[in-house]
């Protein structure tokens, strides 16, 4: 099976090519200008349903046509959509009931993108069928290297509550229940004289007077994310069929689809994981976040090679002001995705619209056209991903330190009649990974359930859906250094609480026993006796043979243990019972990293290793981004890929600059 776009030379650099956006006489610019700026993939076709199948079984294709040739022309590669991302006017007006519903019933219109349901059988049948003539057409077209199927799936229409999705909820509900006693004790139905006894009178967590069953909820999010994961494969196996040799991928959105997937499944599905990602204009550290994002398309990928399909040049236009990015900042962004196991980064889009709801959103070639500083970027970009070629393949090296994310845990955390509103699972765990990048280390992401062996310390951010903690207590009892947050362990994955008292499955291993959660008013922060302060949560802790290192000082429960650890057989676990801030959370992983052995990198400088072979041998690269406002000065002897320059025990990365060097031993 191939596993990554074909014919490219080096990283891929590139961007969504929208051609049909514009007059035909413009093509051969935008090829020229291409060339120009090193580009050698670009993602044609994502929107453009109604312009291939301008009516039911009319294909016309010629367009598409002329636009492969003449990047073909230019040495350009062509990860090519299936362009069913968005159903055009013509079949949501034939066949309405391809629209997707709210859970208030109310039936949403085309006139943006992503308007179908993914229960419809016609939508599927038609996407399909273009999948299918897509590939007849194109698959001895030499331009072709990747297919893109779909676009950004649960985005904007993440659940669809129709009749249809009833169904076909119904018949995914017989496939993992077996019957409806197993359902009723799942979803726990004696509450509220919700027991069923026949099937059709189960439907979609749609509008009720009330709150809704929990367990049918947390089904109703698994459900919906296999239905659309369906969908995708619906079309994947049509080009597996035709075109063998052509790898199948679709773009995630791993931290910007509200948890909305289970990104875990979908990446068995797919020949090679791509990642969209866009950051926060008005997060000053927002190349964390990016850096969480881009650990966790890695992790995703199983530390294999993975894709950014999509980013953005400079200012989107989605987000409440959409400032420009810092001169410098596109480059150290692709630096970070590249750093961080990358083997390519594409951009939405190539040419900036002059029409549609995206006009706005920066490009690589902006309205004011490549007589600019954003261009100007993206041609020193592209030529210097000429010069660090020979990176593609390689691997990041396994970090010492792994934090097990599961979107789950993310879905029922995000229901209604929880302790407080103010918990984010994702900006809990990113507040975590915050920490460790502060320090230095290099984080893998790790799924439930994963081997912990290799890593030297592991963190389980708000893990809320536990059976059995096990796993966990023999990778203590082994050696190993386990940082557990609140909320973890406190349900079963049926979403039933463990009794006896919280954190649950997590109790024994961790020594302590909580009687009561405490989350705190809005805005309140209670101070700890070891100088630091929390916010958002406190709980009634007893500490039982766990060693306290933090307790409250004032709010509503002063003397009461926050943080605790464990001494077990040869390693140690931590408990984490309050929402720690600032400073005294970067303690505590700090005291945690100290415990397990973990060297710190350099404040504000991001290193990571990748690993690989030339010319036979094995060979490693240090790449290296400095977010700070100074030079910094690193360890390293080799050659710096970027410069040329010969690197003989140390090198200096400059304030806002990136470094790649060829280690030498």
């Amino acid at each position: 099976m191939t596993t990554w776009p074909t014919g490219l030379r080096g990283p891929a650099w590139g961007a969504d090519y929208n051609p049909e956006q514009w007059p035909e006489a413009v093509w051969a610019d935008d090829v020229a200008l291409m060339r120009r700026a090193g580009v050698n993939l670009v993602s044609v076709g994502v929107f453009s349903w109604a312009l291939l199948e301008v009516a039911e079984g009319r294909y016309e294709f010629g367009w598409l046509d002329r636009v492969l040739d003449r990047l073909h022309e230019g040495g350009i590669r062509v990860d090519l959509a299936t362009a069913t991302a968005s159903p055009p006017p013509w079949l949501t007006t034939a066949h309405p009931e391809v629209l997707p519903e709210t859970a208030e019933g109310v039936r949403l219109s085309h006139g943006s993108r992503q308007s179908y349901c993914p229960s419809s059988a016609v939508y599927r049948e038609k996407a399909v069928a273009l999948a299918g003539a897509l590939a007849r057409r194109y698959r001895e077209h030499p331009a072709l290297a990747a297919w893109h199927v779909g676009n950004e799936y649960g985005c904007h229409v993440p659940r669809c509550y129709c009749d249809r999705c009833a169904e076909a909820f119904r018949a995914w509900l017989r496939s993992r229940h077996g019957d409806l006693d197993a359902l009723n004790e799942a979803w726990g139905t004696a509450f509220w004289s919700q027991h069923y006894t026949a099937w059709d009178q189960v439907l979609p967590p749609r509008a009720t007077p009330a709150l809704g069953n929990p367990g049918q909820l947390l089904d109703f999010d698994r459900f919906s994310s296999d239905a659309l994961l369906e969908l995708f494969k619906a079309e994947r196996d049509v080009l597996r069929e035709v075109t063998p040799g052509v790898p199948v991928t679709t773009n995630f959105m791993v931290t910007w689809t509200f948890g909305a997937l289970d990104y875990w499944r979908w990446a068995d599905e797919v020949d090679f994981v791509a990642n969209d990602h866009y950051t926060r204009a008005d997060d000053p550290e927002r190349h964390v976040e990016l850096a969480f994002s881009a650990d966790l398309a890695r992790g995703l990928a199983r530390g294999r090679p993975w894709l950014l399909m999509e980013h953005s040049t400079s200012a989107v236009n989605w987000q409440p002001r959409n400032l420009a990015k810092q001169p410098g900042e596109l480059r150290r962004n692709s630096y970070q995705h590249l750093a961080r196991g990358a083997d390519g980064t594409l951009f939405f889009q190539w040419r900036q619209s002059r029409a549609g709801a995206e006009r706005y959103h920066s490009a690589m070639v902006p309205h004011a056209g490549p007589d600019t500083a954003v261009f100007a970027e993206v041609e020193r970009v592209g030529a210097e991903y000429a010069r660090i070629a020979e990176l593609v393949g390689s691997t990041v090296e396994a970090a010492p330190v792994a934090v097990v994310y599961d979107w789950e845990s993310g879905w029922v955390l995000g229901q209604p009649a929880h302790p407080t509103v103010d918990f984010s699972h994702r900006e809990h765990a990113l507040a975590l990974y915050r920490a460790l990048w502060r320090a230095g280390v290099a984080v893998d992401f790790l799924p439930p359930g994963a081997p912990l062996a290799p890593y030297r310390a592991v963190v389980l951010p708000a893990l809320h859906l536990v059976d059995d903690a096990g796993p966990y207590a023999d990778y203590v009892e082994g050696g190993g250094r386990l940082l557990v947050t609140y909320l973890s362990g406190i349900t079963d994955t049926r979403g039933h609480v463990h009794l006896g008292g919280h954190p649950g499955a997590f109790r024994d291993l961790l020594g302590v026993r909580t009687e009561e959660f405490f989350p705190l008013a809005a805005g309140q922060e209670v101070a700890l006796d070891d100088g630091s302060s929390a916010r958002v949560w406190t709980e009634h802790l007893r500490a039982g043979d766990a060693e306290v290192l933090a307790s409250y000082v004032d709010g509503p429960l002063p003397g009461v243990p926050a943080v605790t650890r464990r001494d077990v057989g040869e390693g140690a676990a931590w408990y984490l019972a309050c929402g720690l801030t600032g400073a005294g959370l970067d303690r505590l992983v700090e005291a945690v990293l100290d415990h397990a052995g973990v060297p710190r990198g350099t404040a504000g400088v991001e290193v990571v290793r990748r690993r690989g072979a030339r010319a036979g041998a094995p060979v490693s690269w240090l790449v290296a981004v400095n977010h700070g406002g100074g030079d910094a000065e690193l360890p390293a002897v080799g050659v710096e890929l970027l410069s040329g320059e010969r690197v003989p025990g140390r090198v200096v990365v400059p304030a806002g600059g990136v470094v790649v060097v060829r280690e030498e031993v």
